[in-house]
């Protein structure tokens, strides 16, 4: 018996020094005025929790963190299902496409944010250039308040959605091939064999991508900090980034620990709800 708890040491060593450890002292360091240079951190109890619900800029952030989480989360779950199920058919390339669509996935996130900032950029950019090419006006992709975030979540799906494709094929590989031989049979092709079996059957790896990019991206720091720094003005200004300028510009690190409690429990809020609503939905056995 002692054996198999030796097996799993160097797990829970390396678990509670780097995840359980550094959580609970997040915590401990919330409760107080903690200041990096400061030699002594008195303890302040839950004003640093009842500062951020009167924080403007917090809400501020969160609602921008909202809008982009939630669209980009839509957006790769549809869209890297749509591409899968393309690549899924019997077409030439088939592998080639498979490629050339994940590839994107593999550059950092400090390559994808200026690459893409390029791509969306108001005076030379090569979006522009085509719809200038085209005739239609120039758009001011990462200068309008209004459409920012949009953009910026085009740029994150279009790095990021061959991740969930590739969870997509998988799922599709799995379906038996019976069922669709069943349906045509009865005469059912194309949109119908979709619709009626590919998404029901689909549906546990739909929830599971679902859930996994939105709580990714909750955390998105590196695209609006490279590509637009926050603006224009503060209409991309997100969480993680308050997060990061209250603690490691202002070293408010007690109020930092706040600020990224806070976003865990907005996280798992969110979770919790995805998993009530479409948690039972997404139990399909065939």
């Amino acid at each position: 018996m002692l054996g198999n708890y030796l097996f799993i040491l160097p797990f829970m060593v390396f678990f509670l020094t780097f995840t359980v450890f550094p959580v609970l002292y997040a915590f401990y360091m919330s409760f107080h005025d903690w200041a990096i240079l400061a030699k002594e951190h008195p303890f302040v109890g839950f004003q640093n929790y009842q500062f951020l619900l009167r924080d403007d800029f917090w809400w501020l952030t969160l609602r921008n963190t909202l809008y982009f989480a939630f669209l980009t989360a839509i957006l790769n779950t549809v869209f890297a299902l749509i591409v899968a199920i393309a690549v899924h058919q019997p077409i030439r390339f088939r592998d080639f496409y498979r490629f050339i669509f994940y590839a994107p996935v593999v550059l950092s996130v400090a390559v994808m944010g200026v690459v893409a900032g390029w791509m969306f950029n108001t005076q030379f950019g090569i979006v522009n250039y085509y719809l200038t090419w085209l005739g239609l006006p120039a758009v001011k992709w990462l200068a309008d308040p209004n459409i920012v975030i949009p953009t910026l979540s085009l740029a994150t799906v279009w790095w990021g959605f061959g991740f969930p494709m590739l969870i997509y094929i998988a799922g599709l590989q799995g379906i038996p091939t019976h069922l669709y031989e069943a349906a045509r049979i009865d005469g059912a092709s194309g949109w119908r064999l979709t619709w009626h079996i590919t998404i029901p059957l689909m549906m546990p790896s739909i929830f599971f991508v679902a859930v996994t990019q939105l709580i990714a991206h909750f955390k998105v720091f590196g695209q609006p900090y490279i590509m637009t720094g926050g603006g224009p003005g503060r209409a991309s200004f997100t969480v993680i980034m308050y997060l990061y300028q209250t603690a490691w510009r202002f070293f408010r690190m007690g109020y930092g620990t706040t600020i990224a409690i806070g976003l865990a429990l907005v996280i798992l809020l969110f979770t919790l709800v995805q998993f009530r609503v479409f948690g039972r939905r997404s139990m399909i056995e065939y």
